[in-house]
């Protein structure tokens, strides 16, 4: 299997920071960047994390693929808190490695900063670049640090500079934000899409991207999604270049959508045409019958959100875990014929938040064993936020149904 460093460029000669804006749940984050990329992984806090890497990181392109992250940036220098004058200087030195051309316009985001004014800051910057005849605009926000929204909408990456402060072991460090997450493109291709199935629940984009990341598998080895539901993680898969995908669903009506819904993507994504969709092939079956209609130990990926269970309404929670449990057994056996003895399982288990109470799914496990998301170096760390079996919990205050993020592998014999 190829490598997290084959499959981006190396600079052998040249260590860089890079840092991550992470999402609403940083450990699942955290875990997503760590399989794709290598290098020294440092949590900064729960908004930021820094990557030590010789890989040449194209964020621009990246951060298409990366449903856990919202801005990746690159540190460029640093200062002793303390040293205000040496902290401008060396923002005005990066500001002018950019090519400017017309007005400038730059903004300033402070992430955990408590010894610089940013007002203050934005001042100096713009009378130290007005002086040099350059002609800017300082772009602002309420918060501390800008959203993905303004930095987007002021072209602060194509035309600008968003420039990146983070205080740290009595250091500034200064850098530049290279992309942001795609926000309208997500929400086009969760809200837009034309077969929708809102009573049964659909994975958000985001959260499939993410689970497809995890696989850590190449492009060309095969993924399945035996529970397919409208195709949200198969559609992903698809734009971020796997060519080689099964969907199978115990719903005809699930088959359609999906099949409607990878003609839309096709449709409304021409560019990524030129490159090929790959190979696509799809089943009508039950769980049980699984291995009937797939080659034994022909998958390296399984990737999947079953069903999980009512969602609304009165739930009788013990014969709800009864059934589910059920149909995860049923589900793991057959699982376990197809896939390949390095392949490895990325699936969502529900849990049900009733009474102040979390209830699990607790399904056979038989020949696989749970594997931690994260690289050794993070495994103690407080700042991570990890189940008892070292799984990750999804989701938002208020919802019944949390989401519990389960990787598996087949024990060694």
């Amino acid at each position: 299997m190829e490598t997290k460093t084959q499959k981006h460029k190396i600079n052998k000669f040249k260590l860089m920071k890079y840092f991550f804006v992470l999402g609403n749940n940083p450990t699942l984050s955290i875990a997503e960047i760590t399989s794709v990329f290598s290098g020294s992984p440092e949590i900064i806090s729960n908004q930021l994390f820094i990557l030590d890497s010789q890989e040449n990181i194209q964020a621009l392109e990246v951060i298409k693929r990366l449903g856990g992250t919202i801005k990746i940036g690159i540190i460029d220098s640093q200062a002793d808190k303390r040293d205000y004058r040496k902290i401008l200087k060396n923002i005005l030195l990066m500001i002018k490695k950019k090519e400017i051309i017309g007005k400038f316009k730059f903004g300033i985001s402070c992430y955990d900063v408590k010894t610089i004014k940013e007002k203050g800051l934005g001042l100096d910057i713009k009378r130290s670049l007005q002086e040099e005849g350059i002609n800017c605009r300082w772009v602002t926000s309420s918060e501390a640090t800008l959203s993905s929204v303004v930095v987007k909408q002021n072209n602060l990456i194509d035309k600008g500079l968003e420039i990146i402060l983070i205080e740290t072991n009595n250091k500034i460090l200064i850098g530049q934000t290279l992309a942001v997450q795609p926000f309208k493109e997500l929400s086009f291709r969760d809200y837009g899409r034309p077969a929708r199935d809102d009573l049964s629940g659909m994975i958000p984009p985001k959260l499939a991207q993410i689970m497809i990341n995890l696989a850590n598998i190449n492009p060309d080895e095969t993924i399945l999604d035996p529970f397919c539901g409208s195709g949200t993680i198969l559609t992903e898969a698809m734009l971020m270049g796997y060519k080689n995908l099964i969907g199978s669903d115990v719903s005809e009506k699930a088959i359609n959508d999906t099949k409607i819904n990878i003609n839309w993507i096709k449709n409304n994504f021409c560019p990524l045409d030129k490159r090929g969709w790959g190979d696509f092939s799809f089943f009508h079956s039950s769980i049980n019958d699984l291995s009937k209609y797939v080659q034994l130990e022909s998958i390296d990926a399984i990737i999947t959100e079953p069903y999980l269970g009512p969602q609304r309404g009165k739930i009788e929670i013990k014969q709800v875990l009864k059934e589910l449990n059920n149909l995860y057994n049923k589900a793991l056996i057959e699982f376990d014929k197809i896939l390949k003895s390095d392949g490895c399982i990325v699936m969502i288990w529900p849990i049900f938040c009733l009474h102040q109470k979390q209830n699990h799914l607790n399904p056979l496990l038989n020949s696989f064993k749970i594997i931690n998301p994260l690289p050794l170096e993070l495994f103690n760390n407080k700042k991570i936020k990890l189940t008892d079996r070292n799984t990750i919990i999804y989701g938002r205050p208020n919802q019944i149904v949390w989401r519990e993020i389960v990787i598996l592998k087949k024990e060694k014999n």
